[in-house]
């Protein structure tokens, strides 16, 4: 077989795989919960559909479903969204959204606590470090990744 042709099959198998499994983990629907009239939710809402998920929206606001989900109100941030199984709280990128579908963990969910500028939805001239937690069966949380521009102590830190 010609070397040019067989570089070219072998991209496009490459190229189905992945955005089959792409596709294949997205097949979810996320509901989220959140009020009519926040626009930081609407555009967390865009960034989610931009990346591939279909969304559906529920204007009723989000503390019942949050409180249901098991995700305390320390967490807590203007929306909650249901996705296979995981509730999602405030901006957590989507990046971290498909990891987590991806990788499965027995947990409740993701949260991304407040409204930290510079994550999806609170675009701006400002940003800020943020993390997203996994939120544990029983509550607590873990760094489930780290987001945003670094901290100027982290460097302070690392060179002493």
């Amino acid at each position: 077989m010609n070397t040019s042709v067989h570089t070219l099959l072998s991209r496009l198998f490459a190229a189905a795989i992945f955005f089959g499994a792409t596709s294949f983990a997205l097949g979810a629907t996320v509901e989220v919960y959140k009020s009519s009239t926040c626009k930081c939710c609407a555009k967390w809402v865009d960034h989610m559909r931009a990346n591939g998920f279909t969304v559906n929206t529920n204007d009723v606001g989000n503390k019942e479903v949050r409180e249901r989900s098991g995700i305390s109100t320390a967490l807590g941030s203007c929306h909650t969204a249901l996705v296979d199984g995981y509730a999602i709280e405030g901006h957590v990128p989507a990046e971290d959204i498909k990891r987590l579908l991806k990788e499965r963990p027995r947990a409740t969910g993701l949260a991304v606590p407040g409204m930290p500028h510079g994550s999806p939805g609170m675009e701006g001239a400002r940003s800020e470090p943020y993390n997203v937690l996994l939120i544990d069966k029983q509550g607590g949380t873990t760094v489930f990744s780290r987001h945003g521009p670094a901290d100027p102590r982290d460097s302070i830190m690392r060179l002493k």
